[in-house]
């Protein structure tokens, strides 16, 4: 009853017939190819954004030039400016030999400086800028020493077993001993208000 040899084959013949009359090979095809335009386009959007936020960048930072350049003037001083794009911020460097009192003592005049530049740039593109300045390399050598003195901090951390609370830091300074921390595998966090807000160490577990 049923096993009769033509039963079950076109028990199964229907069935296909039934599925193929549900889905349209052509119709997988066109789903495929709408799939892929839909990727492709999403590529073309991201790289479009991409585009767009380094022309942004490199906006900002031949503002900031522009900016730099004309204070050079006011003051008569001598510099050599570049331009650069780091991640997701412009960097305008200025270089010259006649430039130590556009850094001042430990920075100071260099960040005051670097926030009049963020305020020139926010007036011509009505965007709050990142941009970084940096005078005759100073950010660069200050970059390096801070990184070196988080790694010994997070040695001596280490040895030790005890927290420790660095000294007051802008911002620039604190994101570089956050990041040599980490590298070495502790934890920080930045604790206090500006302008004294401080990194503090602490060893694991």
């Amino acid at each position: 009853m049923g096993d009769g040899p033509g039963e079950g084959v076109g028990t199964v013949v229907g069935q296909e017939q039934e599925l193929s009359s549900v889905i349209d090979g052509d119709d997988l095809v066109e789903t495929d190819e709408e799939l892929d335009d839909e990727l492709d386009e999403v590529v073309e959007d991201e790289e479009d954004e991409d585009e767009e936020d380094l022309s942004s960048l490199e906006e900002e930072g031949e503002i900031a030039a522009d900016y730099i350049e004309g204070l050079l003037d006011i003051a008569d001083l001598d510099g050599d400016i570049d331009m650069d794009v780091e991640g997701d911020r412009a960097v305008v460097s200025v270089v010259g030999a006649t430039l130590d009192e556009l850094v001042g003592d430990d920075g100071e005049v260099l960040e005051a400086l670097q926030e009049l530049t963020r305020l020139a740039v926010h007036r011509k593109t009505g965007s709050r800028a990142r941009l970084m300045l940096d005078v005759g390399g100073f950010r660069a050598k200050r970059r390096a020493d801070l990184a070196e003195l988080g790694r010994s901090v997070a040695a001596e951390v280490s040895r030790s077993g005890e927290p420790k609370k660095l000294r007051a830091m802008s911002p620039f300074e604190r994101k570089i001993i956050h990041d040599a921390i980490a590298l070495a595998g502790l934890r920080s966090e930045s604790e206090g208000e500006e302008p004294n807000r401080r990194v503090v160490v602490f060893p694991v577990g």
